[in-house]
């Protein structure tokens, strides 16, 4: 399970992360990450997260990729996954990984070289572009 503090459930920050967050994606996820705001108000996208709060991460799960139980089912693999790599996301950051249908039956092994491979573009993107700054 992912600590409470760790977990993201606004809608609007789903929404803020969804719409102002850069975008990388996979064969079974898409990932969407905002950097938080540093202590001179300065960050790769806008935003209004908080450098010294904890990386949040949220799940997107649509009907499309099944029924209620295979979408939870899916959402408890993704959850358990990022658990162990909460710790290289920076501090602040906003992430929300939204599942593809062939999540449903993808093995766990598929399933985490998928999300190491979002969350490294996404990183990587991310810390292009405040190099570029």
């Amino acid at each position: 399970m992912l600590p409470q503090q760790s977990r993201m459930r606004r809608a609007e920050d789903f929404r803020r992360v969804l719409r102002t967050g850069r975008r990388a994606g996979g064969s079974v996820l898409t990932g969407h990450l905002l950097l938080p705001v540093g202590p001179d108000g300065v960050a790769g996208t806008p935003g209004e997260v908080l450098s010294g709060d904890p990386a949040k991460v949220g799940f997107v799960v649509s009907r499309a990729v099944g029924s209620a139980v295979v979408r939870n089912r899916v959402k408890r693999r993704l959850r358990e996954l990022m658990r162990g790599r909460l710790a290289s996301l920076p501090r602040g950051c906003l992430l929300v990984l939204r599942a593809h249908p062939a999540a449903a039956s993808a093995r766990q092994a598929d399933l985490a070289a998928d999300l190491d491979l979002v969350t490294g573009r996404l990183l990587r993107r991310q810390v292009g572009v405040l190099r570029q700054e």
